[in-house]
C-alpha cells in the first residue's frame, strides 16, 4: 500500500475549512515518532516539553536551542507524512527578528522540520511576520505559556478573553498558519476558534478547537508525578515497563535468561 505524501501546511489550515478535526502529538526520538507518523497523526511536535517529560527540569525553561535541534534532527528522519514541527525554547524568540530567523533556519535547512512553533501572540507579531517573510511557517502559543511560567505566577488557567482573542487576532493577522491554546476556559477557546480562520489546537482548551495536542508521554501513561486535568491517558506503559524489567531481573538471576533459544551453537 502506497503511503500517503506528507501533510503540508496549507493542507493542515484546509482541514480547519473541511471541518476536520486535527489530530498532533509531540515526540522527541526516532522510534516514537515513527511510531506516531505510522498512526497516522497529522502534526508531530517536538516540543520543548522534553525539558520536564525526558529530561527531568521542573519547568520547560532550561531546554536549548542545541538540544531542540537534536531530538528534531531524530524525529525528522523518521516522521514521513505528517506535519513536524519544532518549538523554539526559551529565549530564542527574544533574540531580535533577524536572530530568530537565523536560528529557525537551520532548524528548516538541518532537522527536515517543516514549521516552527513560539509562544506569544500580539507581542511576538512582529516576530511572527519577520519568520513567515523568511517561508518560515509559524505556529503561534497562547493563553498559558509554558515559557513565562515565573511571570505568570504558576501554570494556571487563562482568562482574560480580551487579551487573548487580541494575542490570536494579532498571531494569525502576522501570519501564522495555526495557533495552540492552552488552559483556557472551553467556551472561551471555542470562540476564539470560531473568530480565526486558522486553525486552533487545544491542549486543556475544550472540543471547541479544530484539533488537539497532548505530550506523547502522558497519553501513554509515562509521566511520572503530576498529571495535568487536561490529559488522558490512554495506556499505562509505566506498568507494563516496570513489570518487563521485573520479569528480566528475575529471569537473569534464576538462570532462565538467556534460555537456549537466544544463545547461539
Amino acid at each position: 500500500m502506497k503511503r500517503p505524501s506528507r501533510i503540508t501546511v496549507p493542507q493542515l489550515v484546509a482541514l480547519k475549512q473541511a471541518g476536520e478535526k486535527i489530530s498532533m502529538l509531540t515526540a522527541y526520538d526516532y522510534p516514537t515518532a515513527a511510531l506516531v507518523d505510522a498512526a497516522g497523526i497529522e502534526a508531530v511536535l517536538i516540543g520543548d516539553s522534553m525539558a520536564m517529560v525526558v529530561q527531568g527540569h521542573e519547568t520547560t525553561l532550561p531546554v536549548t536551542f542545541e538540544q531542540i535541534k537534536y531530538h528534531a534532527e531524530m524525529v525528522g528522519r523518521a516522521v514521513q507524512h505528517a506535519l513536524v514541527i519544532v518549538d523554539l525554547p526559551f529565549p530564542t524568540n527574544h533574540l531580535g527578528v533577524h536572530r530568530v530567523i537565523e536560528l529557525a533556519g537551520q532548524l528548516l535547512k538541518e532537522a527536515r522540520v517543516q514549521a516552527v512553533k513560539l509562544e506569544g501572540g500580539a507581542d511576538q507579531a512582529p516576530v511572527i511576520a519577520g519568520l513567515v517573510s523568511a517561508g518560515i511557517p509559524v505556529m503561534a502559543h497562547i493563553g498559558l505559556r509554558p515559557q513565562n511560567v515565573h511571570q505568570m505566577g504558576g501554570y494556571k488557567v487563562q482568562r482574560d478573553a480580551e487579551k487573548l482573542l487580541a494575542d490570536s487576532l494579532a498571531a494569525q493577522n502576522a501570519g501564522a498558519f495555526g495557533i495552540v491554546l492552552e488552559c483556557i476556559p472551553a467556551e472561551l477557546a471555542t470562540r476564539i476558534t470560531k473568530e480565526l480562520t486558522i486553525p486552533t489546537i487545544g491542549i486543556g482548551a475544550g472540543a471547541g478547537c479544530d484539533g488537539q495536542v497532548l505530550v506523547l508521554h502522558d497519553l501513554l501513561g509515562l509521566t511520572n508525578g503530576f498529571v495535568p486535568k487536561f490529559v488522558k491517558q490512554y495506556a499505562d506503559l509505566s506498568t507494563v515497563i516496570s513489570s518487563a524489567v521485573e520479569n528480566y531481573k528475575t529471569e537473569v538471576r534464576s538462570g532462565k535468561f538467556p534460555g537456549p533459544e537466544q544463545q547461539f551453537r
